[in-house]
């Protein structure tokens, strides 16, 4: 499972050895930095309890380690108007 952006992810130590406590991390990017086979780079913030962001951070951590607590909403459709309606216009009286 690789992140998208929105996600927030429940990282603990079986993501890397770093995160003896763990914490919630809402994904803003998956970075294109090299990386061993398995692991990544993400770019976030760090919620706390409430869910707020606390400190922006970019981890280095395992695919396989992470959890995604909550998902990133689905992108709502582009709609695009078939028909347009014309400008109503009035005569403007001048003096």
């Amino acid at each position: 499972m690789l992140p998208r952006s929105g996600d927030v992810m429940h990282v603990t130590r079986a993501a890397s050895v770093q995160f003896r406590r763990s914490i919630l991390f809402r994904v803003i990017r998956v970075l294109d930095w090299p990386a061993f086979d398995g692991w990544l780079w993400l770019d976030g913030y760090e919620l706390n309890a409430a869910g707020d962001a606390v400190s922006r951070r970019s981890i280095f951590v395992q695919r396989a380690g992470l959890v995604r607590v909550q998902a990133a909403p689905e992108p709502r459709p582009h709609t695009v108007r078939t028909t347009r309606r014309p400008a109503a216009r009035t005569p403007v009286r001048v003096s």
